[in-house]
């Protein structure tokens, strides 16, 4: 969380300068403590001493590329992360969210847009729905309050994101929650973005509970609707 002593601190990593000006500009006028790094070394060494609450991450860049910064950062902090990717890299975007971003932009982009997206996700952290009793289903246990999964007695570590997607369908266990509740739920009702963002995410988080998506034991696909946690075996 961000600490009361200090404006929300974003840390922005991309190589050209213009771009990392035009960007704090904005990100300065609405308030927010900006970092900047040039480089993959450097934006992992900033991470790591800076604590920003939210990294905006090009993907293109020396020494060595945003993915692998996501993949150190990650290893050692849960801030969020906005990945920036040029237009025609689907392949980056996915990889991206994989690895743990939590939204992407594409190249060129708006800094405005930019700027409303970091907003969004950090009135998001202040805004986490209030803690609720822990729910129980086949094995998979998740902890509202202590923001704790396990499955079959064995921890599951979550990013934010998955674990506001899990949580919520673990809510109502059997209930089938739409794409846009989801998206809601974890982004926030003002998220204007790619929906796609959600199936990766989801993908995501099968894969750490050790779920099969053709025969779920946890998150199910409802096709044409969205998602919900099954309360029956497989």
């Amino acid at each position: 969380m961000t600490p009361l002593d200090r404006p929300p601190r974003v840390l922005v990593v991309d190589d050209e300068p213009p771009i990392r000006a035009v960007v704090r500009g904005f990100l300065e006028r609405d308030g927010l403590e900006v970092v900047e790094a040039a480089d993959g070394p450097s934006a992992v060494e900033a991470a790591r001493s800076a604590q920003p609450d939210v990294i905006v991450l090009d993907v293109m860049l020396p020494g060595f590329d945003g993915l692998e910064v996501l993949r150190q950062v990650r290893a050692f902090s849960d801030p969020m992360v906005v990945l920036l990717t040029a237009r025609t890299d689907e392949v980056d975007r996915i990889v991206g969210l994989r690895v743990g971003a939590d939204d992407y932009v594409t190249k060129p982009f708006s800094a405005a847009e930019l700027a409303a997206r970091v907003e969004a996700l950090l009135r998001r952290r202040r805004t986490a729905p209030a803690p609720a009793d822990a729910e129980t289903v086949d094995g998979l246990l998740v902890d509202a309050a202590r923001r704790t999964v396990s499955v079959d007695g064995a921890r599951v570590e979550l990013t934010m994101l998955e674990f506001d997607i899990l949580a919520a369908l673990a809510r109502d266990p059997g209930v089938v929650l739409t794409r846009q509740q989801l998206l809601d739920a974890a982004w926030g009702a003002d998220w204007v973005g790619d929906e796609h963002v959600l199936e990766v995410h989801v993908a995501n988080l099968r894969r750490k509970l050790g779920d099969d998506p053709v025969r779920p034991r946890f998150v199910e696909t409802v096709r044409g609707v969205g998602y919900r946690l099954r309360v029956d075996a497989p």
